[in-house]
């Protein structure tokens, strides 16, 4: 282990990718499909060998714990390593191209699931690839986002730290009989690693993250098996779950076999990615000690409701249908209004999550509205994102919330303005240095989407649709171009397993390298992307 810490942290994702494959290699022999297997358990056996031979190279390596190597470091693993990953995909679909192979990979590990081709023409191991990627996208945030980006300040944390660069508790000495508490997050400082160390970190939190993460992977993939869903289907849906990734082996319903029931499931293990508090090592931004008085939980369950509530009680103010008499009209009535409730609910919390499953009462849901595009509602969920330092993407509930308190704050003082904010200290600093800097990053993200739609629409796109996937790619919400209806494009292709009508595969080279990036920012968040672009950012 001490011979893996002095290693780059960009080798050592290297071989983890690389062993990784032999997932779908061995899942591929046992179907008896051997060339196949053969191809993921070559790439990873030859990828394995490179990692290790690089990792000898580079073992006296200078000092990597500087900021801008923190932040290149995962940079280069956004874009390097699904180049590795790509391999393997290529040689089951050559006809497809090493870029249309890099793009899809660096939409799974982005979490982003968007995809170029059509889910019928891929053969089984390669949805298991995808899967796999994704949800290994998914444990590399959460690591990462405790271990290097807590230290910098950024992805979120910059709303929670002091401006002051120190505590501002005041602190009483302890009595002889009792023990002085130690911080139980990753970013404290009695950590002698900070700023130090990022593979030591990054090692750390992987022991506390992955058992978690593994464990309810596992338990969703036995629950959904119990529900009558299939083997394959049931563990890509375990995996897009608690990575946010969305990806599925099919197309339709969050559960098309086991129903509503699967869709409780899902909608269970949905949950962790709004807030940290769910996962090891996010102490350091919890803003309330109990559960039911956490902004992020508050500000998602309302939310949700609102949007569900919006699609439900439409249907009642339209009057767009008239109950038939009788009782057996009500039952059919009530039992259509529950399903039509069901599915804003479910599609509410799964794309404020970024995942982007509909749920198989969706459909129903929307007749029952008769909004003509309730899918934009979707895309503003998807645009507010999950909590920080989670799966999720967006521009994260606290970051929303902050905002909230504030222009609470600003109406407060309107009304009285002699009047004592209070709420203690977390609070205080939510409404001013926190808003402070959520507005700055929610102008950023608008610019973001602003210049990605220009730049999309360089190309024959129309403006709604480089709208559509311009927010998909900035959220890292693929689904979200399956949600609302797009104008197919076919300047691009992806081979014959490509669908072009489905909004991706049609798109020109340049308009997906485009998206690519955006995917990779959206991943990373606008910040970190222009803290690598600051002069003083690169001074020694």
């Amino acid at each position: 282990m001490s011979r893996l810490i002095r290693l780059p942290l960009l080798v050592i994702l290297a071989g983890i990718v690389s062993l990784s494959m032999t997932i779908p290699g061995l899942y591929a022999h046992a179907l008896d499909l051997h060339q196949i297997g053969s191809a993921f358990l070559g790439s990873g056996g030859l990828f394995l060998i490179l990692s290790a031979i690089l990792g000898i190279a580079t073992e006296g390596r200078p000092d990597q714990s500087r900021p801008r190597s923190v932040l290149l470091t995962m940079l280069g693993a956004m874009v390097l390593l699904p180049a590795i990953m790509a391999v393997p995909f290529l040689l089951v679909l050559p006809d497809t191209g090493f870029f249309n192979a890099w793009w899809e990979m660096v939409s799974c590990l982005t979490t982003t699931g968007a995809t170029l081709y059509a889910a019928e023409l891929l053969p089984a191991p390669l949805h298991l690839w995808r899967a796999t990627v994704g949800w290994l996208g998914g444990l590399f945030m959460l690591v990462a986002a405790v271990a290097l980006l807590a230290p910098l300040r950024v992805g979120g944390f910059e709303i929670i730290s002091s401006p002051y660069g120190r505590s501002e508790h005041f602190q009483r000495l302890p009595r002889s009989a009792e023990a002085l508490r130690v911080p139980t997050h990753l970013s404290a400082p009695v950590f002698k690693t900070e700023m130090t160390d990022p593979v030591h970190r990054a090692i750390r939190s992987f022991r506390l993250v992955f058992p978690l993460y593994a464990g309810l992977t596992l338990l969703m993939w036995v629950l959904l098996l119990m529900l009558n869903e299939p083997g394959l289907v049931a563990l890509t849906r375990a995996m897009g779950t608690l990575s946010t990734s969305g990806i599925s082996p099919v197309n339709g319903g969050a559960a098309q076999q086991s129903g509503v029931a699967g869709e409780m499931v899902i909608f269970l293990f949905l949950i962790p990615a709004l807030s940290r508090r769910f996962w090891p090592g996010g102490g350091e931004l919890r803003t309330s000690d109990s559960w039911l008085n956490d902004p992020e939980l508050k500000l998602a369950g309302g939310v949700v409701l609102l949007v569900a509530g919006m699609l439900f009680f439409r249907h009642f103010l339209g009057a767009i249908d008239v109950t038939p008499g009788g009782a057996r009209g009500l039952l059919v009535s009530i039992d259509s209004a529950l399903s039509a409730a069901w599915g804003g609910i479910f599609n509410g919390l799964s794309y404020l999550t970024t995942t982007g499953w509909n749920s198989v009462e969706w459909q129903g849901a929307r007749n029952w509205s008769g909004i003509s595009s309730p899918g934009l509602m979707l895309a503003g969920l998807a645009m507010m994102g999950g909590g920080v330092a989670t799966t999720a993407g967006g521009v994260k509930l606290l970051r929303v919330y902050a905002l909230a308190r504030h222009s609470e704050r600003e109406l407060e003082k309107i009304v009285h303005p002699n009047s004592v904010g209070g709420g203690g200290l977390m609070a205080r600093r939510l409404r001013n240095e926190g808003a402070y800097l959520a507005f700055i990053f929610f102008m950023l993200f608008a610019s973001s989407i602003a210049v990605v739609i220009m730049l999309i629409s360089l190309q024959q796109v129309e403006f709604d649709s480089a709208t559509i996937l311009s927010i998909a790619a900035l959220t890292n919400t693929g689904p979200l171009a399956n949600a609302i209806p797009l104008t197919p494009t076919f300047q691009g292709s992806a081979g014959m397993a490509g669908a072009p009508w489905e909004g991706w595969a049609g798109l020109p080279a340049l308009t997906k390298g485009i998206l690519a990036g955006a995917m990779i920012v959206g991943r990373l968040e606008t910040l970190a992307i222009l803290a690598l672009l600051s002069p003083e950012f690169w001074r020694r």
